[in-house]
């Protein structure tokens, strides 16, 4: 949860007899000296608390981004068409087209995958967004999913330090669409996926792809693994973790310049 802030409380003062003026020039006095106190103490507190180690000042875009969820159109968190150039095996460009899209959901095991819900969950985790795309061949399918936390700076930071191995065989959840080329895209279809926690957002962004025809998978495997050098399986060979790795990182930039576009329109 976010650190609290410091804030100032005071207690309302009770009426005081009128006695002789001495009396109240006394009262006010102290009633001034008082406040002054008060307010020097709520400020000394800021001050702490902003230079408090351990606690970085939120990024630019870091408190809008935490809203984005319900104050951003779709078409904007998960645009139609993706273009992702040097995305590809061999920086190949890519493009990928949106076929379904999911209701926002509460955070639960339907819609993020075990470990990855455990790790959140503790910093508060808002809601989660997914929808699945398709490559221009319509050979892969790519479920991607945004999880918007509560999490404050400090806590984002270590979060996202080795996320993807820290899970370890975590693979998030595939999200089908009847009558598209994602019709099969289930658990069994899953071949690789990534996970990122970017520093300068509370949102933790996954991917996970797949064939579209259907065809299982064995042995899922994180998209470093599958994007190694020298691999001649059908999973590496296919690119299936560069569209998991690929389709994150435009998610994670599309996401930082709708968040400081939101931070700069505030402050109009």
């Amino acid at each position: 949860m976010p650190p609290e802030a410091p804030v100032e409380i005071t207690t309302r003062l009770r009426p005081v007899r009128d006695r002789r003026s001495a009396g109240r020039t006394a009262v006010v006095a102290a009633c001034v000296v008082l406040g002054f106190g008060l307010i020097g103490g709520a400020l000394a507190g800021v001050w702490l608390a902003a230079s408090e180690p351990g606690k970085p000042a939120e990024p630019a875009g870091y408190a809008e981004a935490r809203e984005l969820w319900h104050n951003a159109p779709v078409d904007v968190l998960f645009p139609r068409t993706l273009a992702g150039p040097g995305a590809g095996p061999g920086s190949a460009a890519r493009t990928w087209t949106r076929i379904v899209v999911a209701p926002d959901a509460a955070c639960s095991p339907a819609v993020l995958a075990k470990s990855l819900l455990a790790t959140v969950e503790p910093l508060g985790c808002e809601r989660v967004l997914r929808a699945t795309y398709t490559d221009a061949t319509a050979s892969s399918v790519i479920t991607v999913g945004l999880v918007f936390t509560r999490a404050d700076a400090a806590a984002q930071r270590t979060l996202g330090q080795g996320l993807t191995a820290r899970l370890g065989q975590d693979v998030p959840p595939a999200l089908s669409g009847p009558s598209t080329v994602a019709a099969r895209f289930g658990d069994r279809q899953r071949a690789s996926w990534w996970t990122s926690a970017p520093a300068d957002l509370p949102v933790v962004v996954t991917a996970v792809s797949g064939f579209a025809d259907g065809r299982t998978v064995d042995a899922p495997q994180p998209a470093d693994r599958a994007m190694a050098k020298g691999r001649t399986d059908a999973v590496a060979q296919s690119g299936l973790g560069h569209e998991a790795k690929g389709i994150t990182e435009h998610l994670e930039r599309l996401l930082r310049t709708t968040a400081t576009s939101a931070a700069k329109e505030k402050t109009r």
